[in-house]
């Protein structure tokens, strides 16, 4: 099956474009589509499983230590993603990056029906060295497939599938569970219908097209090659986090993505199991409603750059501090009078609805993320380290999250202020790499209008 588009032959510089052929298992959206359903039975199913509360678990602490040993691992493997690249390719990385993630669940699987501990943190340890590079992986594709007039909704797409996850876990979930109005663990069985979804991830990771063969509708290459060895790539990936842009978003990115183990933990600590199940299915659906929204108005390229990047950061930021606020007057007041809420019960609304909200802020910052990064990349060998960097720092910060969070006193109050604090300190420094895009023909307004990137070479050759 073949889909006739018009578009430029690779190594062309004519203005004219020709009719070729772009086989439809080579197109963007399929390539688009098998990473998403990676992201659906790796991280998707993993994020399926906390946004129950605690990985399903009837505490948090545990848990939250085996997250907190994960997202350490990952910093590590994320750093060095770079330089594995450049020996089994970013096909490579992806499959490699898989594997971890059903040994993570079948930890979570024993604990649940035997109380045994021990493979909690040992299938978190395995979960750290592959989820990094399938993090790291994952962002360089997103960002260096699609065509950058089409990014935006590209990687709401692909975002979706990893939500989806989500959203199947919390509607099994509810269905296993939908008469437990009291606190507790999950039903065991959630846990071996996600192995077996996560395991089949590593085969449907053997479907993606290498970036050579992938076929962009424009015409133009998909360039995602690493050529230095491993010891130069570490140093070249420790260079590009000391740049000022990547340094001013690193509270950014902390803000964005501490806020994971902040509101998986609440849900876990004043919810019933049924309405954590509950949780987990709404705050998937509106999560992907809200991502896709900021991607389609991340790409609507006859709105000036300056004006998307500005509105968008605006909104963002504005929403999560009335969260983090409402939140903080939540937790010190059930800090005080210990409920446990049903949807039947007083105040349950009220308590809800602000993790539903954090779960959508955390969509809406992972995917302003992924703008940001391409809008700083300035060659395809720096997307690879940019989208390693993005994803270790993340993890760094949900190391820190998740550790801090395994401490009682952290996990019930503590947790949402300090989150607020980094909301607020995050600002400025954001703002000072916001306010530079679309400013002086910036990169992706002249990629993203072939007409604009002629003018724009014209006028340098001519200087």
């Amino acid at each position: 099956m073949t889909e006739v588009v018009e578009t430029r032959p690779e190594g062309s510089t004519g203005a004219e474009n020709k009719p070729v052929q772009v086989k439809w298992y080579r197109s963007v959206f399929y390539n688009a589509t098998i990473l998403g359903l990676c992201s659906f039975a790796a991280p998707g199913l993993w994020g399926a499983m906390n946004s129950l509360g605690a990985g399903g678990a009837q505490s948090p602490y545990l848990v939250n230590t085996g997250n907190a040993l994960t997202f350490c691992l990952m910093v590590i493997s994320c750093w060095l993603t770079s330089g594995i690249v450049k020996y089994i390719g970013i096909n490579g990385a992806l499959f490699v990056g898989t594997i971890g993630y059903a040994p993570y669940s079948a930890g979570l699987y024993l604990n649940n029906r035997y109380g045994v501990e021990w493979l909690v943190i040992v299938g978190a340890a395995f979960c750290g060295i592959s989820a990094g590079i399938f993090w790291a992986a994952e962002a360089a594709i997103a960002i260096a497939y699609p065509e950058p007039r089409n990014r935006g909704r590209m990687v709401a797409y692909w975002l979706t599938w990893t939500r989806i996850g989500q959203i199947l876990g919390g509607a099994v979930n509810l269905g296993l569970n939908a008469d437990r109005s009291q606190a507790g663990k999950v039903s065991y069985t959630v846990y071996i219908i996600f192995i077996a979804l996560q395991a089949s991830g590593t085969l449907v990771a053997l479907l993606l097209s290498p970036p050579s063969k992938v076929q962009r509708s424009d015409g133009t290459p998909v360039q995602l090659t690493i050529f230095d060895d491993l010891w130069k790539e570490i140093k070249a990936t420790t260079r590009t986090f000391l740049t000022k842009k990547f340094l001013l978003i690193v509270l950014w990115i902390g803000q964005g993505v501490y806020s994971e183990a902040v509101f998986f933990t609440y849900n876990a600590l004043w919810f019933s199991v049924r309405a954590r199940a509950l949780g987990s299915f709404l705050s998937g659906v509106v999560a992907v409603v809200c991502g896709n929204l900021l991607g389609l108005w991340l790409d609507q390229n006859h709105i000036p750059l300056k004006t998307r990047s500005r509105r968008a950061f605006a909104v963002i930021m504005t929403l999560q501090g009335a969260w983090w606020l409402w939140l903080t007057v939540n937790v010190t007041e059930y800090q005080r009078t210990q409920p446990i809420f049903d949807w039947n019960d007083p105040g349950f609304g009220r308590a809800f609805g602000v993790f539903i909200f954090l779960v959508c802020g955390f969509q809406l910052n992972y995917n302003f993320s992924y703008f940001i990064i391409g809008q700083i990349s300035t060659n395809p060998q720096e997307t690879i380290r940019l989208a390693a960097l993005l994803r270790g720092t993340e993890s760094a910060w949900q190391a820190i999250s998740y550790g801090l969070n395994a401490v009682p006193i952290i996990a019930a109050v503590g947790g949402p202020y300090i989150n607020f604090g980094l909301w607020g300190a995050s600002l400025i420094p954001a703002w000072l790499v916001i306010k530079s895009f679309g400013v002086d023909n910036d990169k992706i307004d002249v990629e993203s209008n072939t007409e604009a990137q002629g003018e724009l070479r014209g006028k340098q050759d001519s200087a």
